[in-house]
């Protein structure tokens, strides 16, 4: 069966073999060993209480329980921008007129903004190409508004997910060679790297201190703006599909969209309920409709997709599918019954 589970400090080995699947702009899931085992033990004080507001975050990976193996990885950061700054550009509108010429002209302008800053933030979504059939990304994506939803008191009122911007298919972000590059001096990849590690300093130190005019820029880079990787458009889809909106906020590197939304608006946090879980024979058509499941634990959090929907109360498991999700009878489980095809 196919879970995703809070991290777990053994992962180390399975995290790094997965990173180098990963490609240039995923800023924060990246093959160093010593940056994944700290982003493990993180999660986990997090869990534990022990993290400072500013570095709260939650770590998930993707599990085969039939082969151990760890196939994706997600995951939330709790408040963002408390001690490093959180960046992003701001597209806005600029009208200039002249009544005596008969000119009117509007334009996109790029401001640096930290209007996002103490939103909570969906981030690290990365799936192996291995595992890219139906279902199992939105299993991956929506895993996190199952945590969400569960334990709401934990996070802000808001929520946002940066999106990775478009590449060219040497690789290269046309935003990045147009803007970024004149202004730091690096190239994409280094300026990626140490923004991951939290070196943020050089951006304050180097950014543009006026606004960016869109129309000012070659065209390749203008249509950047807001848009999205090829690889990234299942994930933004699943994300509308949950009320996460665009809102004129985009990366200040690559330019990728910056979905954002009310956590209490997302569909997963109005949609699913609690019922407590029957183990046995399950009865329910594997054709038939399917639900997200997960259990109520902080501490061992799992979350799969299984035949069947809520009837008469309660939520029935086979014993196998219990204990994928670390599940005994009358334990309460959180369900989610899907809707439509998940990407």
């Amino acid at each position: 069966m196919i879970v995703v589970r809070v991290v777990q400090r053994g992962d180390v080995d399975a995290l790094m073999r997965l990173a180098q699947e990963t490609g240039p702009g995923l800023t924060t899931f990246k093959p160093d060993r010593e940056a994944l085992a700290a982003r493990v033990e993180r999660a986990r004080r997090t869990m534990e209480d022990k993290a400072e507001p500013h570095e709260a975050g939650y770590f998930f990976v993707m599990e085969d329980t039939d082969t151990g193996d760890v196939a994706g990885v997600c995951g939330i950061e709790t408040s963002v921008g408390l001690q490093q700054p959180f960046y992003n550009y701001r597209v806005s509108t600029v009208v200039h007129a002249s009544q005596d010429l008969g000119i009117w002209t509007r334009m996109r302008a790029l401001n640096i903004s930290h209007d996002l800053t103490g939103y909570a933030e969906v981030c690290s979504l990365f799936l192996s190409p291995r595992y890219r059939t139906s279902g199992v990304g939105g299993l991956l994506s929506r895993s996190r508004f199952m945590f969400l939803a569960q334990f709401r008191e934990r996070f802000p009122q808001r929520l946002c997910a940066e999106l990775r911007g478009h590449f060219d298919a040497e690789g290269t972000s046309p935003f990045w060679r147009a803007v970024g590059s004149h202004f730091y001096q690096i190239d994409f990849n280094a300026a990626d790297y140490l923004s991951s590690h939290g070196r943020k300093a050089f951006l304050a130190e180097l950014m543009p201190r006026y606004p960016v005019y869109v129309e000012l820029l070659p065209e390749e880079a203008q249509q950047c703006v807001g848009l999205t990787h090829n690889d990234t458009i299942p994930a933004r889809r699943m994300l509308e599909s949950e009320g996460l909106r665009y809102e004129n906020h985009v990366d200040i590197f690559d330019a990728g969209p910056v979905l954002e939304c009310h956590i209490a608006d997302l569909r997963t946090v109005r949609e699913s309920v609690v019922v407590p879980v029957e183990i046995g024979a399950s009865s329910a058509p594997q054709d038939g409709p399917k639900s997200m499941v997960s259990n109520t634990s902080l501490s061992d959090f799992r979350v799969g997709v299984v035949a069947g929907v809520p009837q008469d109360g309660v939520f029935r498991l086979s014993a196998l599918e219990a204990a994928a999700l670390d599940l005994k009878a009358g334990d309460l489980v959180r369900v989610l019954p899907q809707k439509h095809k998940q990407g």
